[in-house]
């Protein structure tokens, strides 16, 4: 079968925001991959214009239409969706958070639409972001037309808050408790936001970039696992 693949036309789509030291952007020491010399430029994407490419310019139009009927604009001021982006054959709508529920039920149940699987929500941590430094982000599939589209949404290390989507998407439940306890983003009206991973004692979240890498002992059935930064020389 023939995919449904988007095409736009190449266009400058990033700008460089910062650069990044080691393999893991690590503060500080506890860099224990060896590969504390790498410098890296991170680099953010810029907004789409219209037309998009492809089915992309479909999918907003049908969501503009749908998003109506509940009174919200598309983009723009005070509408649902920050901003769009393009890039390597895929699109990415930022959503304010405030809207991410209604977006998604549109998504799912709008028939143009039927995003009706989700494939998993998943944390990101840009400490060089200032004010928009955790973002969440979920993967949706639609089954009946065969297409994939990424909704994120940014919310300060301050105000860590997303409104669950556990409602609109089940599987949500486990995936959302897994952000939550690796990254600290805090799913509002979740059923049970507890770790998933961690024990509940826990201190911190252990995929923040300001988080030490090494240096945390281990215990296993009674035998010690010294700290990777202990095990191991790197030169």
């Amino acid at each position: 079968m023939a995919r449904d693949l988007a095409t736009a036309p190449e266009v400058a789509s990033s700008t460089p925001v910062t650069t990044r030291h080691g393999m893991f952007g690590v503060w500080g020491p506890g860099d224990t991959s060896g590969y504390s010399g790498l410098v890296t430029t991170s680099m953010v994407a810029l907004p789409a214009q219209r037309p998009y490419g492809g089915w992309f310019d479909e999918l907003a139009d049908h969501l503009t239409d749908s998003l109506a009927d509940a009174g919200l604009g598309f983009d723009g001021p005070g509408g649902a969706v920050e901003k769009v982006v393009v890039e390597h054959g895929e699109i990415t709508l930022h959503v304010r958070r405030e809207h991410l529920v209604e977006v998604c039920r549109r998504l799912r149940d709008e028939p143009d639409l039927r995003f009706e699987l989700s494939l998993g929500v998943s944390g990101v941590h840009y400490p060089e972001d200032t004010g928009r430094e955790l973002h969440a982000v979920y993967h949706l599939k639609s089954m009946t037309h065969r297409r994939r589209v990424r909704l994120e949404v940014s919310v300060p290390d301050g105000d860590p808050r997303v409104p669950s989507t556990v409602a609109v998407y089940p599987t949500h439940d486990w995936h959302e408790r897994e952000t939550w306890d690796f990254f600290g983003i805090v799913f509002e009206g979740h059923p049970a936001l507890t770790r998933i991973h961690m024990p509940d004692d826990w201190p911190g979240h252990p995929q923040r970039k300001d988080y030490p890498l090494g240096g945390i002992p281990v215990e296993y059935k009674g035998a010690t696992v010294p700290p990777p930064d202990e095990r191991r020389l790197y030169t």
